[in-house]
């Protein structure tokens, strides 16, 4: 038993192992659908998580997205169809990736802030293995979007964007079962300097490691910081896909992750 990773047996928890000692009896609930308890992504030598290396892909041209894939298919951990793909073609990329690639993990990167079961339950019928949601939405949405998202058998990542309590509001998303959180420094917040490895710091303090992720201008410069905190995800977009040599440059990636 490791406390300080947060582990019993194979097992591994996503919050503070203290937080558990002072809750009252029975209300300890272990769940492998609400994600308080799991075993999955460890290192080969179970010393801990290894960490994953997502590419955003924020393309609008279904082309340009599958002659990405192409390229790392077979490498990458979690392939991405960002925003901007989503808004111009939909959930054509998502079909096409999975057609393709079936055994590829694909995140749509939906950002959900209403409507949660409606539009969650389109996007994993398209084949998306992960669904985001904003960690900004009413609580009902995040609820109905985890349910959802459940019942397909796919996983929910909740983004942080814009959220101003980041312990707090990270806490209550564990309590609804979403399976990853993720820090987020936007585009148009990066032009102003800003980086999301004090906000990565803040959510892992508060949940731990193996349910974060973190998302904002990474680059194969920065990379050696947020490696450093041990997220479970590590989110790359244009230092990836812009990359003269997209393999190289995940292979470069997770090469600095691993080490």
């Amino acid at each position: 038993m490791q406390t300080g990773g947060r582990t019993f047996s194979r097992y591994r928890f996503r919050r503070p192992l203290l937080q558990y000692l002072f809750i009252p009896s029975g209300a300890l609930r272990f769940s492998f659908a609400s994600g308080f308890l799991h075993g999955h992504n460890k290192s080969d030598d179970g010393g801990g998580i290894l960490m994953k290396l997502q590419i955003a892909v924020d393309i609008a041209d279904s082309k340009k997205i599958m002659e990405i894939a192409e390229q790392i298919a077979d490498i990458i951990d979690i392939f991405e169809v960002g925003t901007p793909a989503i808004m111009k073609e939909g959930m054509l990329p998502v079909k096409m990736l999975k057609k393709a690639y079936p055994d590829m993990t694909v995140l749509a990167d939906s950002k959900i802030v209403d409507g949660g079961a409606i539009e969650c339950k389109d996007i994993c019928e398209c084949g998306a293995d992960i669904v985001t949601v904003l960690a900004l939405a009413d609580s009902a949405t995040i609820k109905e979007v985890v349910k959802t998202a459940h019942q397909y058998g796919r996983k929910v990542l909740a983004d942080l964007l814009c959220v101003t309590d980041i312990p707090a509001r990270s806490r209550e998303l564990i309590e609804m079962g979403v399976d990853y959180i993720g820090v987020h420094t936007g585009v148009d917040m990066q032009q102003e300097g800003r980086t999301p490895l004090a906000d990565l710091r803040e959510l892992i303090r508060a949940v731990g490691t193996d349910c974060s992720a973190v998302a904002g201008g990474v680059n194969l410069r920065s990379l050696p910081d947020y490696a450093a905190e041990n997220p479970e995800i590590i989110i790359a977009g244009s230092a990836l896909y812009k990359a003269d040599d997209v393999r190289k440059a995940v292979l470069q990636m997770k090469e600095v992750m691993h080490s």
